[in-house]
């Protein structure tokens, strides 16, 4: 016989938690995470970072030194009428962070900032100078 019966399994104790888990936040229709990706070449850093249902005006970015903070406020409301009842209304309200260093320090005055698409992307030129530099010991 199977050591774990029906009432013993995970899945059966928290079917809200594992339904989520196995869902995109981007497909549930729920507020999530901030997904980031960061690639980078000799003179800058380019953030990619889906935030989706957002406004350009819910969303705020600050750069210090070498510590970027995306923030954005995710407002949806969704309501389908039938000879006036509501049949499904889907409504949530959120807010998500996320923040990252960077190996060197950004130049915050030449930061580029676009949305298309529920897609943030961020050009993060680099401070001249910034680089690691090797310490003669005396």
């Amino acid at each position: 016989m199977n050591a774990l019966t029906r009432r013993d399994r995970l899945e059966d104790l928290m079917p809200d938690f594992f339904r989520r888990l196995a869902w995109p936040i981007a497909l549930s229709g729920e507020p999530g995470d901030i997904r980031v990706d960061v690639t980078e070449n000799d003179k800058d850093y380019q953030v990619r970072a889906e935030i989706p249902g957002a406004k350009k005006e819910d969303i705020r970015v600050s750069v210090d030194g070498n510590f970027v903070s995306i923030a954005a406020e995710v407002k949806k409301d969704k309501e389908e009428k039938s000879h006036g009842r509501v049949l499904v209304k889907e409504t949530y309200y959120g807010s998500s962070s996320r923040g990252f260093s960077l190996p060197n320090e950004v130049d915050a005055k030449g930061v580029v900032a676009k949305l298309e698409d529920g897609v943030l992307k961020l050009t993060l030129p680099k401070r001249e100078g910034t680089g690691a530099r090797a310490i003669a010991i005396q």
